[in-house]
């Protein structure tokens, strides 16, 4: 063969591999297929979880800043000890679901994938790997340069497949969705269609008819940390519905709510959009804390709505203390651009339009969890009250009890609460990025444990458990 066809033979070869780069296309849902959903109902509580000490995490979004943290805090549940129901154990056992954005999301898929082995394996293959190193050495892989070429490729899909290899070592939903296995993990993204919050929940990708099972867990983690501007969108497909399909009930009474419910209802119209299959083929994800930036709306909506897995088992009288904790590794940046009279430039207006509203959007729906906490212990004194004084009438008819008299607890940790102000602002002015140095990921990893020790609602609950 001449040169000059082996050349030919080679370029031949390289526009082919640069036309078949394409993006993880998500599957079609198929009925009766045997791989498990990954729903919290095929989760039951077994060993030492129990459902009556019911346990929410959720982690923030902050790049390794927000996994190192979480880490921190995970090490230190594994280390406080209890009583609950005569058994004495670690207060991890009884962790029951995990939500995360972004940063956070490397934490959670990782343990819920693999467990303990996170105290062993995780500092080592994440927190301590210049990550962004990693991905800049990918792209500037010649064959990389080629695949770029394709449309249907992009920095996110490179970065997925990293994380993928790398770290999560190719695993599907289908590992999450093993029977028995808590915590149920959330991972959460941001459609940018209409700024939506995005869950990877089988639940979720019901609607756009496609099978989460067999999807990568690497990529789910990589939808929820594409910051925009930095990282392309992470792309689905919506797959046409079937005759006959019919929404889940939430969401048809949710449409039917816009002069009861406006929160329900706005909620209700975004997932049935996804019908509309014709017209939205695909969607776009990016990163999760666009939509909200603590991974904590999902446990609301799962506390709030009548088909969410916390209301239901607080009506079948499971869960008798409800604790949720917040890790939330956000930082304060120094406001530089009110001091000029000249406008920022386009990159400042670009990153402060993704980031001044996270933040305050996550201090609103930390206020919302606690008035909904005090909301329920509202209630339950109230009727308390209306059964004493009916005991004292003789003759008088019972009430009925709640379904369930819940110990509420939600506890957040944030670098606010460190009392030294020079310390508290060196932890604010950790960066964004998936590149800290030893010393910063061991300050945040005992930080973590510290402050979770200090909360007063953390403390409060020991007391009630007897704990360590």
């Amino acid at each position: 063969m001449s040169w000059t066809s082996s050349r030919s033979l080679l370029a031949a070869a390289l526009l082919l591999l640069a036309g078949c780069a394409h993006w993880v296309v998500n599957d079609p849902l198929v009925a009766g297929r045997p791989a498990p959903d990954y729903r919290f109902e095929r989760a039951p509580a077994t060993g030492k979880n129990t459902n009556s000490l019911f346990v929410c995490l959720t982690f923030s979004g902050g790049g390794t800043r927000a996994a190192a943290l979480a880490y921190g805090v995970l090490e230190k549940l594994r280390q406080t000890r209890i009583t609950w129901k005569g058994e004495e154990k670690s207060l991890l056992d009884e962790v029951d679901c995990i939500s995360s954005i972004s940063g956070g999301s490397f934490t959670a898929a990782y343990y819920g994938l693999f467990g303990a082995r996170i105290f062993e394996e995780f500092r080592p293959r994440f927190l301590d790997v210049n990550v962004e190193r990693a991905l800049v050495a990918r792209a500037a892989n010649p064959l990389n340069w080629l695949r770029f070429v394709s449309p249907n490729f992009d920095r996110i899909d490179l970065a997925a497949e990293y994380y993928d290899e790398a770290i999560f070592e190719g695993k599907r939903f289908e590992a999450l969705a093993e029977p028995g296995r808590r915590p149920f993990v959330i991972l959460n993204a941001t459609n940018l269609a209409n700024g939506e919050r995005f869950e990877f929940t089988q639940d979720q990708f019901d609607v756009l008819v496609s099978d989460l099972s067999t999807f990568p867990v690497a990529r789910a983690v990589a939808a929820s940390s594409a910051f925009p501007f930095l990282l392309s969108p992470v792309s689905l497909k919506n797959y046409p519905h079937p005759a006959g399909f019919t929404l889940p009930r939430d969401i048809r009474e949710g449409l039917n709510d816009y002069e009861a419910n406006r929160r329900r209802y706005y909620w209700a119209r975004n997932r049935a959009l996804y019908v509309d299959d014709a017209r939205l083929p695909y969607l776009h994800l990016m990163d999760g804390g666009l939509a909200d930036n603590i991974g904590l709306r999902p446990i609301e909506a799962a506390y709030r709505r009548t088909s969410g897995f916390i209301r239901r088992l607080m009506n079948e009288g499971e869960i008798e203390k409800l604790v949720i904790i917040v890790v939330n590794a956000g930082t304060q940046s120094l406001d530089t651009i009110s001091a000029k009279e000249n406008p920022p430039g386009v990159d400042v207006v670009a990153v402060k339009t993704a980031t001044v509203a996270m933040g305050n959007y996550t201090a609103e729906t930390i206020e919302v969890m606690k008035e909904l906490r005090e909301t329920r212990e509202r209630a339950q004194r109230n009727l308390a009250a209306c059964q004493r004084r009916l005991t004292e009438c003789p003759g008088a008819p019972t009430l009925p009890r709640l379904a369930t008299e819940i110990e509420p607890y939600v506890v957040e940790i944030n670098f606010e609460a460190i009392a030294d102000p020079a310390r508290r602002a060196w932890f604010w002015h950790l960066p964004t990025s998936f590149n800290l140095t030893p010393e910063q990921v061991n300050a945040l990893l005992a930080v973590g444990p510290e402050l979770l020790g200090a909360a007063p609602e953390f403390k409060e609950l020991l007391e009630s458990l007897g704990g360590r």
